[in-house]
């Protein structure tokens, strides 16, 4: 029982550690993302929006279906990732990892927020 225990402890640990060996630098998100092109955005519901996030600071997003909400916001690279600030609500941070070709996990802790592709 105690082996069972120590082996998913040291199982656990390798994974965060290659979680974090496999999330996007600050300048890679910039240089990736922000510099004004268009790309997709989805929820894990399934919302697809059009994001765009510009060198300025600036952010939009626009429903590419019927569902979801039009925003406009602001970001800002961060040490592990980057941040958003939605008009009328907080800031929120977020690390960004590979999750195939030309797909991103947009990821709050150990929770996916969302998904990009290009």
């Amino acid at each position: 029982m105690r082996e069972a225990l120590i082996g998913s402890v040291l199982g656990a640990l390798l994974a965060t550690q290659g979680f974090a060996a496999d999330k996007l630098t600050p300048d890679t998100i910039k240089t990736t993302f922000f510099d004004g092109q268009e790309f997709t955005a989805a929820t894990p519901t399934g919302l697809k929006f059009k994001m765009v996030f510009t060198p300025d600071g600036k952010v939009t997003r626009t429903p590419a279906g019927s569902y979801g909400a039009k925003g406009e916001g602001t970001w800002k690279v961060s040490k592990d990732g980057f941040c958003t600030t939605w008009k009328a609500e907080k800031q929120h941070c977020y690390t960004l990892v590979p999750a195939g070709d030309n797909k991103w996990s947009v990821m709050q802790g150990p929770s996916m927020k969302a998904s990009w592709s290009k």
